[in-house]
């Protein structure tokens, strides 16, 4: 199959398109962003030597490459902006107020046990931040404990970046100057992650719309899932923050995006308000 790819979708061509990825992950995307989709598939087409999404939808359902081609469509798909210290208030919430707490339950329980799940890791950034802050709150008591940091994302592309653990300045944009020189080395004009954070770490690739996968997700004390469920569909959030409820334990926290709501979502997690961001709470 060749010649001239035709980058105009039809309506109708956009709705099977639309209702394959929903099938597939769970994002959803609405009639207003179809010219958005038509841009972002036109590579894809080109580089497989097809001609229309027609053909795209084709391959993508019986071609003996589909596996292959399904994580290439995630990632065309998903936006991936991120960086270290992303929304700062939120993160010193978590820092002054919810892991000190959670923390405090843990060792009054007798436990050393602090399991994290970042949900929608992308490349990184968010969970090797979350390990930085969990270093600073415990400092030398941070050896006794075992920690552990669960971080998927639907795309395996950005988890070999973050499995890497090496950046640029722009990703470290909003990081204070003296967390950089703690726990980076710089080599090169990069920014390489020290392996006392990435020892807490374990990433993996994860679709949240298959709860066999999802299920076997170590019992969180707190998750991170921050700009992932604005891509989903009201059906799609309600499922996924109840996979959510049955993964942290009695009194475990949640984080999402700070332009994300739960309204009319969940009423089984209880909002904590506080400057600068919502925690969702696990009733004990």
């Amino acid at each position: 199959m060749s010649g001239a790819v035709n980058t105009a979708v039809k309506d109708s061509e956009f709705q099977q398109m639309r209702d394959f990825i929903y099938a597939q992950c769970g994002i959803f995307i609405p009639d207003n962003r179809k010219y958005l989709l038509q841009n972002r598939l036109f590579n894809r087409i080109k580089t497989l030597n097809l001609k229309d999404v027609n053909e795209y939808l084709y391959y993508l359902k019986y071609d003996s490459g589909r596996r292959q081609e399904l994580p290439r469509l995630f990632e065309v798909i998903t936006t991936n902006e991120t960086s270290f210290y992303r929304n700062p208030p939120q993160l010193k919430v978590f820092q002054d107020i919810v892991l000190p707490r959670i923390l405090n339950g843990l060792r009054q329980s007798g436990r050393r046990n602090l399991n994290i799940w970042s949900a929608g890791c992308s490349t990184g950034e968010e969970p090797y931040t979350l390990a930085i802050i969990i270093h600073e709150v415990l400092k030398s008591e941070a050896s006794s404990w075992n920690i552990r940091i669960t971080a998927n994302d639907l795309s395996e592309a950005v988890l070999r970046t973050a499995r890497q653990g090496v950046y640029s300045d722009y990703s470290l944009r909003s990081t204070p100057k003296e967390i950089i020189t703690r726990y980076f080395v710089e080599e090169a004009g990069r920014y390489k992650v020290c392996q006392d954070l990435k020892k807490l770490i374990t990433f993996g690739q994860l679709n949240l719309n298959d709860r066999a996968q999802v299920k076997m997700v170590p019992r969180s004390d707190i998750i991170f899932c921050r700009n992932v469920i604005i891509y989903f569909d009201d059906a799609m959030k309600k499922r996924v923050i109840g996979e959510f409820y049955d993964n942290l334990v009695p009194g475990g926290a949640l984080f999402i995006g700070h332009s994300e709501s739960l309204h009319h979502i969940s009423r089984t997690l209880k909002p904590t308000y506080h400057t600068g961001s919502i925690v969702y709470f696990k009733d004990t």
